[in-house]
């Protein structure tokens, strides 16, 4: 009796355009990945260098003609774009290629909407690609808006059909918010709760995968999910830590940062980033292994600026050490080149959440914190 074999996963064209700066990814590595966690499997991939962007097809008919090639030859079920991309870019990509057209917004909603798993972050994920919907309308009815509505009228059926969909999205989205503003006003009681108690509030942040849930998983001795791949939780986890006798901090697992991490999930998963507003320290985790880690690092910090946490204190917890060939010297590590100040002026761990080592290091550095806080009426935590 022979098996039923699983289904091949549909097929992804990538697509990477040099506009002009340097683009921070050229071999569409992480663009890979993040296709992967879609459940798509990469065939194909196109590279292009262009001055100046055709605004309707965004890389020109001659590459377009190049790219639909490819995709016939791969069979390829969609084409990813790791650039922002028009509604009408979009939408004339679509009629020319025959297949759906994603950009990296898109791409990393839709790997958010699979990954999401409580009722809040379901929540979160459905507001994100509603304001995302509501932005893809502009024009979306064209070949309505050419028909009159009668003689003496103005506009026609496509003018209404838009504002119908317009009201439907915001009515939705008002909905939401509100469902939202509830939970989030709970978040702010608890936490609350947990500044009167004066415990030291850890929030762990870092650029996805780097291991960010590995190491809450160590340090909290919780059983949270973890794989290798990007964005594979999205749910903050809060959890009492012992640190020494008598010494325990509230530590919290954030969603991960990623390069150009769409506006719209940073709005949404405002009551979820809060955590990393609120927090005492931040432990900034860093894949040390990861050639790019510099880059993620500044990607991280520009969020937490977005956010309003770039001047909470920071301990960077350089992690997967147990991947490394060979150390990582000082004079390459974040920091030694641009100002800060040598080794001290950024406190820093090398650990591997996955074997522990180190995590005793940091574990007693933040027993330390909680000790010279004791004596304050109001404690405050100073690295």
């Amino acid at each position: 009796m022979s098996q039923t074999r699983p289904e091949a996963a549909p097929g992804a064209v990538l697509v990477g355009v040099d506009t002009g700066q340097p683009h921070p990814d050229s071999t569409l590595g992480e663009l890979r990945e993040l296709a992967l966690s879609a459940g798509l499997l990469p065939s194909a991939s196109l590279w292009s260098a262009r001055r100046r962007l055709d605004p309707a097809l965004y890389i020109g008919s001659g590459k377009v003609a190049e790219l639909k090639q490819q995709v016939l030859d791969s069979q390829a079920s969609c084409v990813l774009f790791d650039n922002p991309l028009s509604p009408v870019q979009q939408r004339n990509l679509e009629r020319e290629l025959g297949v759906s057209v994603w950009d990296r917004t898109a791409l990393i909603l839709e790997i958010f909407a699979r990954r999401a798993r409580s009722g809040e972050g379901k929540l979160q994920v459905e507001l994100a690609r509603l304001r995302h919907a509501a932005t893809r309308l502009v024009r979306g009815w064209t070949h309505l808006e050419r028909q009159q509505g009668g003689i003496g009228l103005r506009g026609g059926p496509g003018e209404k059909q838009i504002e119908l969909d317009r009201r439907m999205l915001e009515d939705k989205i008002k909905i939401l918010q509100v469902r939202l503003h509830k939970l989030e006003r709970q978040r702010s009681t608890q936490r609350r709760a947990r500044a009167r108690a004066g415990q030291l509030r850890v929030s762990i942040v870092g650029y996805t995968n780097a291991g960010k849930s590995t190491l809450f998983n160590a340090l909290t001795h919780a059983h949270g999910y973890v794989a290798d791949q990007l964005f594979a939780t999205l749910d903050t986890t809060t959890r009492r830590v012992f640190l020494a006798p008598g010494s325990f901090a509230v530590v919290s697992d954030t969603v991960g940062f990623i390069r150009d991490l769409p506006h719209s999930l940073v709005d949404a998963f405002k009551a979820t980033l809060d955590e990393t507003v609120e927090a005492d320290v931040l432990l900034h985790v860093v894949d040390l292994s990861n050639e790019q880690r510099e880059q993620q690092i500044e990607q991280v910090n520009s969020v937490l600026a977005e956010i309003g946490a770039k001047d909470i204190p920071q301990i960077l917890i350089y992690n997967k050490i147990d991947k490394l060939q060979a150390p990582v010297p000082f004079t390459d590590r974040y920091g030694a080149h641009a100002g800060f100040g040598g080794r001290d002026s950024i406190k820093s761990f090398d650990v591997s959440a996955l074997t522990g080592a180190g995590l005793d290091t940091v574990r007693a550095y933040l027993a330390g914190l909680v000790a010279r806080s004791e004596a304050d009426t109001n404690p405050t935590f100073h690295i």
